[in-house]
């Protein structure tokens, strides 16, 4: 950490620069002693990165910012924020720190925490910007979690482990444990320490698989940001025995869609089937990763259109996690029937379907956009339909 960055006239230069075209920048000689082109480069980058994702950080003054790689794999406010709001008591220690977001964020809820990162550099980096930011409660260890947690041999309320989802060649990795420190093999410890463990994973990991991986599951939060997930939160507690909740939400502006089902009852869910009615319902994606495929039907009382198609319909318009469409037209798959409609530009989404959206827009002649959406899937009857709908 070169700390001649954090001087006015360098923080002046880097806050002027974050629009700049980086490939001038590194042209010019910048005229700093002590900070090379280099350091005032990472600088804007990342910084530049922070601006929607860490607004915090990007508004406070003396922020001191690691590679943007660091800054691409740290949770958002956002994310940080819902987490942060599943915790309570008055211990915690994040075994896989990184930049510190997640462990701001647990320090606004729990009276003490610790935050373990092996990289020094990183270390001293967060300990600076927890000072900028004016938090007391967080202690910063330079050392493995693991290590920590051992030599600490203490019990805490809670313990949050984000594991490397990267391999020693830099790659990304998927499953639980190839990803480090490996979850599976340290479990047992974990619940020997905290009374609960709060375990993130990638949106790409399979929940059915990673159920058998874990013990002690109470619930899974799968977390999506505008319909995008971003974050599997599995929740694990000393003991715990019974059936566990699936919790989704997807977290918009003016809103969240929240949606809660028991994991066991999927494959037991009584489901109705129907032909397309007025309204009609897409499940965001957090649902759709859960696999609520029969849930969401039962819960919310909603006939599904197919058993694979995963679109829903009823009468009356019904409060729903997902989009919701008003349906203003039903065809067959036939080119010649949509031809008499004159629609050459539409949203097109595929359910259930043999066709790619880029195959139908080739095949009917469909620009994206516009104020139409088409639902290309499969009937109750197996039978390939076209939903004209409009959006609500």
């Amino acid at each position: 950490m070169n700390k001649l960055i954090l001087n006015t006239v360098v923080q002046e230069f880097i806050d002027l620069n974050l629009n700049s075209d980086i490939s001038s920048l590194l042209l010019k000689c910048i005229p700093f002693e002590g900070v090379t082109t280099k350091e005032i480069i990472e600088q804007i980058e990342a910084k530049k990165r922070c601006e929607k994702k860490l607004p915090t950080w990007f508004k406070t003054e003396s922020i001191y910012y690691p590679n943007k790689l660091n800054i691409e794999q740290t949770s958002s406010e956002i994310t940080a924020n819902y987490k942060a709001n599943l915790i309570s008591g008055n211990s915690l220690i994040d075994l896989t720190g990184g930049f510190g977001i997640d462990a701001y964020y647990f320090s606004q809820q729990v009276k003490s925490v610790i935050h373990c990162e092996i990289n020094e550099n990183l270390s001293e980096i967060v300990k600076h910007n927890y000072k900028a930011l004016n938090v007391s409660n967080i202690e910063c260890f330079n050392e493995d979690g693991i290590d920590a947690l051992k030599h600490i041999d203490e019990p805490f309320d809670w313990i949050y482990i984000d594991p490397s989802r990267r391999d020693d060649s830099k790659k990304k990795v998927f499953l639980l444990s190839d990803c480090k420190p490996n979850v599976k093999t340290f479990q047992g410890l974990f619940l020997k320490y905290g009374g609960y463990v709060m375990v993130k994973t990638s949106p790409l990991l399979d929940i059915k698989a990673t159920i058998g991986d874990l013990k002690h599951v109470k619930a899974l939060h799968i977390v999506a940001v505008n319909n995008e997930v971003k974050e599997l939160l599995w929740i694990l507690e000393r003991d715990y025995e019974a059936e566990f909740r699936i919790k989704t939400v997807n977290i918009k502006k003016s809103l969240q869609q929240v949606f809660e089902f028991n994991f066991e009852d999927e494959t037991i869910a009584t489901v109705n089937y129907t032909e397309p009615l007025t309204y009609l319902y897409e499940p965001n994606s957090a649902i759709l990763k859960a696999g609520a495929f029969n849930s969401i039907s039962s819960i919310l009382n909603i006939p599904k259109l197919h058993k694979h198609s995963h679109l829903y319909t009823s009468e009356h318009l019904d409060d729903f996690p997902g989009r919701r469409f008003k349906i203003e037209n039903v065809l067959p798959f036939n080119k010649k029937a949509f031809a008499k409609l004159g629609i050459t530009k539409a949203n097109v989404t595929t359910r259930n379907f043999p066709l790619s959206v880029g195959d139908i827009r080739k095949k009917f002649r469909i620009k994206d956009g516009g104020d139409n959406y088409l639902f290309f899937t499969t009937n109750l009857k197996d039978e390939k339909t076209i939903l004209i709908c409009s959006k609500i």
